[in-house]
């Protein structure tokens, strides 16, 4: 049974930046598909970025320039460096994986706010 565990949101003013993380463990196998989900009140869950076997990241249109998705595949550990962000980026953000069937984490909230 795999575990993701998110750390990092919080409150950051228009302009900032935070680092999101999520370590997933209970596979002794590399997870390659791993990625980052955001849901704000009202709206649908969307992919914000991701990695897969490929190593190519995929980001949604908004926040390309502005964040940046990496892991530490050794460790089943994905980051997102989210740089210039903006008061639309707020949302509660999911660490997802893919390893058999859809994993999710229980999400860190992200607030941008003045």
């Amino acid at each position: 049974q795999v575990q993701l565990v998110e750390s990092g949101g919080g409150l950051v003013q228009p302009g900032g930046s935070l680092r999101l993380s999520c370590a997933a463990s209970g596979s002794r196998f590399i997870i390659y598909n791993m990625g980052w989900y955001r849901q704000a009140p009202g709206r649908q869950r969307e992919m914000v970025a991701r990695v897969t076997s490929s190593d190519k990241p995929d980001y949604t249109d908004s926040v390309k320039g502005r964040f940046t998705i990496s892991r530490n595949i050794t460790k089943n550990t994905v980051y997102l460096q989210m740089n210039n962000l903006k008061p639309e980026d707020t949302a509660i953000y999911y660490c997802n994986a893919l390893f058999g069937i859809e994993y999710w984490g229980q999400g860190t909230q992200v607030t941008v706010s003045s």
